[in-house]
């Protein structure tokens, strides 16, 4: 029942991250999961025995979720964008008492503030991502690949940073459309130097995290609660009458479902 259970987990987590200015690591942690993969990630090599059965269930859930839903994703998005711009406002709200619940479990300090409004100010300064109009990469030469992996990294980055999209950061970089149809296509070849970065980017990042989180718990938690926070003005997707109200529901319906994960 647990294979399942991280296997769902997984998918759930990889459709997060096809939507611009959701965090996969957010959603991650309202699962519960968050620590036990970084724990995993840093730990594979030396405990391989304990530690690959959670990467290989979260990870096959991943893997399947984003080649079954992209497509799905990207249509609901390009066609509802202000209904399902509040459905994840309201996920995403309905994991921040988790971090905050986190960060203040032996109580906060005054300058814990500072940490609060750097995240904030963090992601809310780097915009809603507009639409990308990059040209599509089909070919791979070695500029490309060097181009694709430095994506990779990036995105694994964002993935183990909760409050910061994966898939903001392909906006950014003007891969999302890439990417996106990459996966549509199976076009493998162009998918290699990303999954590579992400590998390299996954390693690294997850050991400074888990520091991070072991040594200034109080510190991380609060400057991912501020990232979380600024996250939801990325995907706010303004007012539109009757869709903004439809939007509202969802994003009450997303609130009371992350939130009694989060609790549980």
């Amino acid at each position: 029942m647990e294979t399942v259970k991280n296997f769902l987990k997984g998918v759930v987590i990889s459709i997060s991250q096809l939507v611009p200015g959701v965090s996969g690591g957010t959603i991650a942690m309202i699962f519960g999961i968050y620590d036990k993969l970084l724990h995993a990630v840093n730990n594979i090599l030396k405990d391989f025995k304990n530690q690959y059965r959670l990467l290989l269930e979260v990870g096959l859930g991943a893997v399947i979720g984003i080649f079954a839903f992209s497509n799905i994703v990207k249509t609901l998005f390009d066609n509802f964008p202000i209904q399902i711009g509040y459905l994840f406002i309201g996920v995403i709200l309905g994991g921040a008492p988790l971090m905050y619940r986190k960060a203040s479990v032996k109580g906060l300090k005054k300058s814990s503030i500072l940490y609060l409004i750097a995240g904030f100010v963090i992601v809310y300064m780097m915009g809603t991502p507009n639409n990308d109009a990059s040209a599509v990469i089909q070919n791979l030469t070695p500029l490309n690949f060097l181009y694709l992996f430095l994506g990779g990294v990036v995105v694994a980055i964002a993935l183990i940073l909760p409050g910061i999209s994966g898939s903001f950061m392909l906006f950014v970089l003007g891969l999302y459309n890439t990417v996106i149809t990459a996966v549509a296509q199976l076009n493998i070849p162009i998918l290699i130097p990303i999954a590579i970065g992400g590998i390299v980017g996954t390693l690294v990042t997850a050991r400074f995290i888990e520091i991070l989180l072991l040594k200034f718990p109080e510190q991380t938690y609060i400057l991912i609660f501020g990232f979380i926070l600024g996250s939801v003005f990325s995907v706010f997707p303004g007012i539109d009458g009757m869709k903004s109200v439809i939007g509202i529901i969802l994003a009450i319906i997303g609130f009371i479902f992350t939130y009694y994960i989060s609790r549980n």
